[in-house]
């Protein structure tokens, strides 16, 4: 059976950003895992600030019905999220807000629907020395609320501008096996809930 499917997004859109950087490293652990990652830009699914009145007159942005999609199609997430003021990012919290409305032409595949009982892992950068963690408490809470199935494991990268090799991997040995046990427990998660074996 084919390998379960990981979408991957960091929490920013700046093109720089390290949470970027953490997700791209993501993208080789969950590979290594077993399992077929699908690295996105959240820059290239802009949307406006979420507002009831303005999805009551103009229905869904078709970003995220672009996105709705793709979270539908795929068996897990990993969101790389960086911490702005102890907090999640306001682009983070707006895109998932925007992504847990029904699309009425589409119900099957919009809304709470594509979240409810998926695995979920979250990982996090700052160049602080706490690595973002206490953005990853909320949202992990935050994905809870959504229905999503979040894993114990989970990586804060402290100081994570001195993180990185050119390639966008890991340096520290510790925090690498970190990201892989990410890695590996999210891609046996979704592969026990979809029962799709995994070969490493």
């Amino acid at each position: 059976m084919a390998p379960p499917r990981v979408l991957i997004f960091a929490g920013s859109a700046r093109r720089q950003a390290l949470s970027k950087r953490l997700a791209r490293a993501s993208l080789a652990a969950i590979d290594a895992a077993g399992a077929r990652g699908t690295l996105i830009d959240l820059a290239d699914f802009e949307m406006p600030l979420y507002n009831a009145d303005l999805e009551a007159s103009t229905g869904l942005p078709p970003a995220t019905r672009r996105l709705q999609a793709l979270i539908a199609e795929h068996d897990a997430l990993l969101i790389a999220s960086p911490e702005y003021n102890g907090c999640m990012p306001p682009l983070l919290v707006n895109t998932l807000d925007w992504c847990s409305r029904t699309d009425p032409q589409l119900v099957a595949s919009s809304g709470l629907k594509i979240f409810a009982d998926k695995p979920a892992a979250v990982v996090g950068s700052s160049p602080g020395a706490l690595g973002g963690v206490r953005a990853l408490i909320q949202l992990r809470d935050l994905l809870g609320y959504l229905g999503m199935l979040v894993i114990a494991q989970q990586l804060a990268v402290a100081r994570a501008q001195q993180a990185f090799d050119a390639d966008d991997r890991l340096i520290d040995e510790p925090q690498k096996s970190a990201l892989a046990a990410v890695a590996s427990a999210l891609v046996s998660a979704a592969a026990h809930l979809h029962q799709q074996p995994v070969e490493l």
